[in-house]
């Protein structure tokens, strides 16, 4: 065998395939040791996601209850027996009348009703002021609380339907 083909048969290297079996079920394995951590991270921030539309909501609703009582909406925007709460979310996004604003200014709450992150749809559980407070249908008379609509049960062990 000459000098120069000894030289191109050594310089040839590669993996054998015993080595990239080898390689793939370590990836494998890898990958299936994460696939659960990473379900548990895109729930959390569900969660998260949850926690913070409940807390815009309800401070909407607290805002327009605040605004009811200093009587900057008028009473023909409220209805009656409604105890300064919102008839419904969409009041909250639309906005009302300011009293004794003859420009036409509206209050507006919120942007939007947020879409419910675990249920994936914009509707949402809601309370009245006159519903007892486990109640699970909605009064209609106003919107005192707000609560989503899945069954499910958070990380820590709760049911969404409580926070």
């Amino acid at each position: 065998m000459t000098k120069f083909a000894r030289l191109r048969r050594d310089d040839v290297r590669g993996y054998t395939f015993v080595e990239l079996i080898i390689v793939t079920t370590i990836v494998l394995i890898l990958a299936s040791a994460v696939q659960p951590l990473a379900k548990v991270a895109i729930q959390r921030q569900k969660e998260v996601e949850l926690r913070r539309d409940l807390r815009e909501m309800r401070d909407a609703i607290d805002h327009f209850k605040d605004a009811a009582d200093a009587q900057m909406i008028p009473s023909t925007e409220l209805k009656v027996g409604s105890e300064g709460y919102p008839p419904d979310l969409e009041t909250l996004v639309a906005g009302v009348s300011v009293a004794n604003d003859a420009s036409g200014r509206k209050l507006k709450f919120l942007r939007r009703v947020p879409i419910d992150p675990i249920t994936g749809s914009q509707e949402w559980g809601m309370r009245s002021y006159q519903d007892k407070a486990d109640a699970t249908r909605w009064g209609g008379q106003n919107v005192y609380d707000v609560f989503t609509l899945s069954d499910g049960t958070a990380l820590d062990g709760t049911k969404y339907k409580d926070w």
